[in-house]
């Protein structure tokens, strides 16, 4: 009891820090999802997503290791899939144990369910939400997971630079009707529940300079395009790279 007491006090201050101040309803919700799968939010196995709690792929994973999963299968279902117009469907089974048959689930992606970040990826997001699927029943998993969430409702769209800090007013939009890099930053953080913060002190990293807003386009929209192709491809990769920061901090100070 102590050690799950710990944990949800660690979700609860990452949770705060993250998405500012919660409910309690949503609070309780996360003691609750604490306690019954022993979730981290630090380690991006639960995201907060427009007032609900979403467990992740990352978090699924954690899940069936923890159980002793014996393994799992995809396979790509062709005849229902059209690549010429990056529509894909796949069916994942998973194997609790050695002799089970296996639980099945279905993903399907094509550029209309997807979010702009990913688009061109639409195969692997479509495994993984067959395989995410196949887990959640396999383990008796109610709570949905945000990789099988589709477009971003209306919502959770692009906020202001409160999400993201100063980020220099030149890479705000060239007027031609293409979106601000600012937006697509903010939508990027929404999106695969980033800490701004730690998103914000990456950037002054890969850009090479302490003042963003003297930083130039051309080099903030190369850093854009970098995080998005990393979090679509290995978003468990990309947390653990964001946290390295929080650490340096810890060190520093």
């Amino acid at each position: 009891m102590r050690k799950q007491s710990n944990r949800f006090r660690s979700n609860a201050k990452f949770a705060r820090s993250t998405w500012g101040g919660l409910s309690r309803i949503a609070l309780r919700s996360l003691r609750d999802l604490t306690e019954e799968y022993a979730l981290s939010i630090a380690a991006g196995e639960v995201q907060f997503l427009d007032g609900r709690w979403y467990v992740t792929h990352a978090g699924l994973l954690r899940i069936a290791q923890r159980n002793r999963c014996s393994g799992m299968t995809t396979v790509v279902q062709e005849r229902l899939s059209n690549p010429a117009s990056n529509r894909w469907v796949f069916k994942a089974t998973v194997y609790k144990s050695p002799g089970s048959k296996g639980f099945v689930g279905y993903g399907d992606a094509d550029p209309s369910n997807v979010s702009p970040l990913v688009r061109g990826a639409e195969m692997r997001v479509a495994e993984t939400r067959a395989v995410n699927r196949a887990l959640r029943k396999a383990y008796g998993i109610g709570l949905c997971s945000v990789e099988e969430v589709g477009s971003l409702p209306s919502s959770i769209e692009p906020t202001p630079e409160k999400q993201v800090g100063s980020f220099p007013a030149r890479a705000n939009g060239s007027g031609n009707g293409q979106p601000r890099l600012r937006d697509r930053l903010c939508l990027l953080i929404r999106q695969h529940q980033l800490n701004p913060t730690l998103v914000k002190r990456y950037a002054a990293d890969f850009c090479g300079t302490e003042a963003l807003r003297d930083t130039p386009r051309d080099l903030v929209e190369s850093f854009i395009n970098n995080l998005a192709e990393w979090a679509a491809r290995d978003r468990e990769g990309l947390l653990c790279k964001l946290n390295s920061y929080t650490q340096s901090e810890e060190v520093k100070s």
